[in-house]
């Protein structure tokens, strides 16, 4: 297999493009004078060479695997920084790739997490693919939109540090459960804070309940200092929640939904994501 990964390689890189065995199983292929658009192209390209040569594989087990990470190498930047970057996002990519050993890391977290958090397979699902949606919207690079949808799983998993009975009380929070139930986000940081294969996406999972108004908790950010990732995931959540039965109330439609998004845009929610959200919904 790692000849045929090669040899693919070697048939999409560019003339002038080094391809080099850096691991076991890892290549590095070094473009030089190359932009973050001419990379992310590269990753297309490769991707579709997988998908074709595997269209033509009889047997599943022989199909070819590729995880790709990209970097760039900034004004200044050192290459080993850059190439550890590059690394760091490949890594990422084997966590969601069902094919990937890695992978068995996610799954089990995403097992406890159900187990705990009172949170259902299918929200975690619909995050995903509704946070998705948006960041192809905004046009995300790979790096960006893995990292969404690691962090859109993961984003609740501080709630296996909540009680039982506040996570399940059918009625209204007194406050010392819901400052218990606050510490949820700052549970779930030192949880992917501390495994390396999560650690990117912590400050995310920290930030998913900052208010675009600075309302928000744990740290009161406003504006362009909350994550643009926790951004979307913020109103995906709402969006999807309020779509969802809950312990405490019942789900209401997509319609008053979006009408729940679009009075919170400016307050609760970064105003240009969320009416970009709801024209998402509404084509």
């Amino acid at each position: 297999m790692i000849v045929e990964a090669a040899q693919l390689l070697l048939r999409v890189r560019r003339e002038n493009d080094a391809l080099l065995r850096t691991g076991g199983d890892e290549f590095t292929l070094i473009m030089l004078g190359t932009g973050a658009a001419e990379a992310e192209r590269m990753n297309r390209r490769i991707r579709e060479a997988v998908s074709s040569y595997n269209a033509g594989i009889a047997d599943p087990a022989r199909e070819l695997g590729l995880s790709v990470g990209l970097s760039t190498r900034a004004a200044g930047m050192r290459f080993a920084d850059a190439l550890c970057a590059a690394q760091e996002n490949m890594h990422c990519r084997k966590l969601l790739s069902s094919r990937s050993p890695r992978n068995s890391i996610l799954s089990s977290v995403m097992a406890t997490m159900l187990a705990r958090s009172r949170e259902t397979e299918a929200h975690g699902e619909r995050l995903v693919s509704l946070s998705r949606r948006l960041g192809d919207a905004l046009g995300l690079g790979q790096k960006a939109m893995d990292e969404l949808e690691l962090y859109a799983m993961l984003h609740d998993i501080g709630k296996v540090g909540v009680d039982d009975r506040i996570l399940d009380k059918a009625g209204p929070l007194t406050a010392e459960e819901w400052a218990l139930m606050k510490r949820h986000s700052e549970i779930g940081c030192r949880i992917a804070a501390s495994a390396q294969e999560l650690a990117h996406v912590a400050e995310y999972i920290l930030s998913h309940h900052e208010h675009w108004d600075g309302g928000g908790y744990p740290r009161g950010l406003a504006g362009d200092r909350i994550p643009l990732l926790s951004r979307i995931l913020a109103i995906v959540d709402a969006y999807d929640a309020m779509t969802e039965d809950r312990v405490y109330r019942r789900a209401m439609s997509g319609r008053d939904a979006i009408l729940e998004i679009e009075r919170g845009a400016g307050t609760q929610f970064d105003p240009a994501l969320a009416r970009l959200f709801v024209a998402l919904l509404k084509e």
